[in-house]
C-alpha cells in the first residue's frame, strides 16, 4: 500500500485557513527513515509566517463564523473529524510509517484509533465545561465561568504525530480556542493532512494554521506576544527552553516531558504475564516512548527465572520494514536518533554494565536498531538515569519494598511507572508512594483519553486527557453583581 498513497504537498503552509507559499522562500528535504530516502520537500515558516498566522487566529476568534458557534455546533465539527479519520486510517496510519519507521500495524490500530477518538472524545466535552455559583452574601449574585485561553501554540513530537496533534487540538477547539501547530520536522506529513481535512469540515478561516519547519519556527511562536498559550510535548531540555522562552510575556505553558520508568516485577508476580508487559513496555515503538518502561527493577529471588522468560521474549523480536507483517519492530526515526541510542549502548558498556543483548544495527538500510538489554546496572548508571528514547532497557536487581521505592524514585523524571505483583494491599500501597504521574499494576501503557496523563517532577506540568485536558485550555473568569 506504501507504493500508492500520494503524499500531501507540503510545499505549503496553512496559515488561517488557506495555503500559501513561505514569507521568505525555504525548504527542506523529509525522509523515510527505514529507506534512508527522501520522501517530499517541506516548506519552513520563519517569524513573518508566525505573525500572520497569529493575526488571523485572533482575526478568526472574533468572527461571527467562530465566536457566534455554539458549543454544540463546535463539538458536532470536531466529530466529523474524528469519523473522516476513521474513514481514511488507512492512508493516514500509511503516511504516519513512511515518516517515522513505526509498524503500519501499530499506526493504525494505535495511533489512527486515538487520533480519532480524541477529537470523537472532546467534541462531547464542548458543551460540558461549566462554571459555580457561588454562595455569596445576600444581594450579590457570583458565579464563574471558563472562557477560551485564546491563541494556542501547539509544539508537538516525532513519536506519535497524528495522535499528538489531535490530543492538543481537540481540546482547544472544544473550548473554543484558535491553535497554531508546529510539527516537529521529523513527521510532517500527518500534521499537514489533518490540516486539510478540518479545512474539509468547514472550520473558520483563521482558527488553524499548521506551520512546518526546524526549532526556530517553534521559537518564533514561543516568543511571539500574541500567543497566550504554549502546550508542548517532547524532551525535558526543550521544554525548559520553553518555560524560559514564555517567561517574558507569561504566556500559560502545559509541558509533557521526558521519562525514566521504573518497571518493578515483585517476587509474587505472575512471570509469564511480567514478562509480556515489560517487553512491551520498553520495544512498543521501537522504544521511542516517553512512557518507556526503560528501568526493569526485578526482585532477587525471581531475577534468574525472570530473566531467562524475558532474553528469550526479546530474542523473537523481528526488526524490518513497517509495512512487513512479520516485523516485531520499524526503524528508529532518524540518523540523530539512531546515534544517540548507539551512543547510550557505549556509555553503558563503559559504565560496567552488561550487554545482555542487542547493543547493535537491526539492518543494512534503515535507522533499524535491536531491542537491547543491560543486566548488572546500578542506580547511578547513566542509562539508569537519563532518557535514551529508543529500545534498551536497564535491569537489575532488588531486595526490599523500601530498597526498590528509593530507587525508582531516585531520577529527576517522574512521568510513568509500572509493577508486577498479586498482593492488592502492596499494590496500593507503592503505587501511593512512586513519584509518577500514572502508575500501571499488572498492566504497562495502558492509556485512554477520558484518562489524566503527565509528569511529576521534570517529567512536566499540566494533565491533557479527560476533563482536566480541556480544562487546560481556559481561563477562570470570577463574576460578582450587585443585586
Amino acid at each position: 500500500m506504501e507504493n500508492n498513497i500520494a503524499l500531501p504537498d507540503c510545499t505549503k503552509l496553512f496559515v488561517g485557513g488557506h495555503w500559501k507559499e513561505p514569507a521568505v522562500a525555504a525548504a527542506y528535504t523529509n525522509e523515510n527513515p527505514a529507506l534512508r530516502k527522501g520522501l517530499c520537500e517541506v516548506a519552513i515558516a520563519g517569524e513573518a509566517d508566525v505573525d500572520q498566522a497569529v493575526k488571523a487566529a485572533h482575526a478568526g476568534l472574533a468572527s461571527k463564523e467562530w465566536a457566534g458557534l455554539s458549543a454544540a455546533d463546535r463539538g458536532r465539527m470536531l466529530w466529523k473529524v474524528g469519523q473522516i479519520i476513521r474513514e481514511r486510517a488507512k492512508e493516514l496510519a500509511t503516511l504516519e510509517s513512511l515518516d517515522t519507521g513505526k509498524l503500519y500495524v501499530e499506526a493504525l490500530y494505535g495511533d489512527m484509533e486515538n487520533a480519532a477518538g480524541a477529537f470523537e472524545y472532546y467534541a462531547g466535552w464542548s458543551n460540558k465545561i461549566t462554571g459555580q455559583v457561588l454562595p455569596v452574601p445576600p444581594k450579590f449574585l457570583g458565579y464563574t465561568r471558563r472562557e477560551a485561553v485564546g491563541v494556542v501554540g501547539a509544539i508537538i513530537p516525532w513519536n506519535f504525530p497524528l495522535m499528538m496533534a489531535a490530543m492538543k487540538i481537540a481540546p482547544a477547539l472544544a473550548m473554543g480556542n484558535a491553535v497554531i501547530l508546529k510539527p516537529a520536522e521529523q513527521t510532517p506529513l500527518t500534521a499537514v493532512a489533518l490540516a486539510g481535512i478540518l479545512d474539509e469540515v468547514g472550520l473558520p478561516k483563521g482558527i488553524l494554521s499548521v506551520l512546518t519547519g526546524f526549532g526556530d519556527t517553534g521559537k518564533a511562536i514561543v516568543a511571539h506576544p500574541g500567543i497566550d498559550k504554549i502546550t508542548f510535548t517532547g524532551s525535558t531540555a526543550v521544554g525548559k527552553s520553553i518555560m524560559r522562552g514564555c517567561a517574558d510575556t507569561l504566556k500559560r505553558v502545559s509541558l509533557e516531558l521526558g521519562g525514566k520508568s521504573p518497571n518493578i516485577v515483585f517476587e509474587d508476580a505472575d512471570i509469564k504475564r511480567a514478562v509480556r508487559g515489560v517487553t512491551t513496555g520498553i520495544y512498543y515503538n521501537q522504544g521511542q516512548m516517553c512512557t518507556a518502561g526503560s528501568r526493569v527493577l526485578v526482585h532477587e529471588s525471581i531475577h534468574d527465572k525472570f530473566m531467562d522468560a524475558f532474553l528469550a521474549s526479546v530474542k523473537e523480536i523481528q526488526t524490518g520494514s513497517p509495512f512487513d507483517k512479520a516485523s516485531r519492530m520499524g526503524s528508529l526515526v532518524s540518523k540523530e536518533q539512531f546515534e544517540r541510542v548507539s551512543g547510550y549502548v557505549e556509555i553503558g558498556q563503559k559504565e560496567g554494565a552488561t550487554l545482555a543483548l542487542g547493543g547493535t544495527p537491526g539492518g543494512s538500510e534503515g535507522y533499524f536498531f535491536r531491542p537491547t538489554v543491560f543486566t548488572d546496572v546500578q542506580p547511578h548508571h547513566r542509562i539508569a538515569q537519563e532518557e535514551i528514547f529508543g529500545p534498551v532497557v536497564a535491569t537489575s536487581t532488588f531486595k526490599t519494598e523500601e530498597e526498590v521505592l528509593a530507587v525508582a524514585n531516585n531520577v529527576t523524571y517522574g512521568l510513568a511507572a509500572g509493577m508486577w505483583t498479586n498482593d492488592l494491599a502492596r499494590a496500593h500501597r507503592v503505587a501511593h508512594a512512586l513519584k509518577a504521574g500514572t502508575v500501571w499494576v499488572n498492566t504497562y501503557n495502558a492509556m485512554w483519553r477520558e484518562s489524566p496523563f503527565g509528569g511529576y517532577k521534570q517529567s512536566g506540568q499540566g494533565r491533557e486527557g479527560g476533563q482536566y485536558g480541556a480544562e487546560l485550555y481556559t481561563e477562570v473568569k470570577n463574576i460578582c453583581i450587585s443585586i
